[in-house]
């Protein structure tokens, strides 16, 4: 069985320099976006791909992900449909949402920003997560894992992606700011 080894930080101990693939049964993109102006609509988005990799100096690691645009999951056959079409994602043209990270800062006590490259519908737009690093274990499996909750709220018009209705009452169907979290599982890779 696997041994775990760390590196030390100021704060927190990190996992172990080295590649880790982002398990994509154990990793969970989700959104939330206001509906009505009265509620709030979630929705996922299946990971195809990611990597994290640790770097021996930890502020420069870099973490890549591919989502699948055609799978998003709202919970509501009609929405997601919505979703897929030209008002929103348009998942023919655009079947993928990738984000390369650019720069990670420590923020202290485990936590730390990451920025790096959004890209949805070929648009490109810095976005800054707040990522916790929430430590790294040996599995039952005889592999490494290390687990991450990142989170950041996004202005959806950013990316184009612009539908609404107004509402009769006042404002409107769709909220522009989203909230994305991201709850990840990564294996290090041998």
């Amino acid at each position: 069985m696997a041994t775990t080894q760390t590196v030390q930080s100021t704060q927190t101990a990190l996992p172990t320099a080295g590649t880790w693939a982002l398990d994509t049964t154990h990793t969970d993109v989700s959104f939330t976006a206001r509906h009505l102006m009265v509620t709030k609509v979630r929705g996922r988005f299946p990971l195809v791909s990611g990597s994290v990799t640790i770097a021996e100096n930890p502020l420069e690691s870099s973490v890549e992900a591919v989502l699948d645009v055609a799978g998003v999951n709202s919970g509501e056959a009609g929405r997601d449909e919505h979703l897929r079409n030209a008002d929103f994602f348009e998942v023919e043209k655009y079947p993928t949402i990738t984000f390369r990270s650019t720069k990670v800062e420590e923020a202290g006590d485990g936590e730390y920003k990451l920025t790096g490259d959004l890209t949805i519908k070929d648009v490109t737009r810095p976005v800054t997560l707040e990522l916790e690093y929430l430590g790294t274990i040996a599995s039952p499996w005889g592999d490494q894992r290390a687990g991450f909750s990142a989170s950041a709220e996004v202005s959806r018009k950013d990316w184009g992606l612009t539908f609404n209705m107004a509402l009769e009452g006042g404002g409107v169907m769709v909220g522009d700011k989203i909230k994305l979290n991201i709850e990840a599982e990564a294996i290090l890779q041998k």
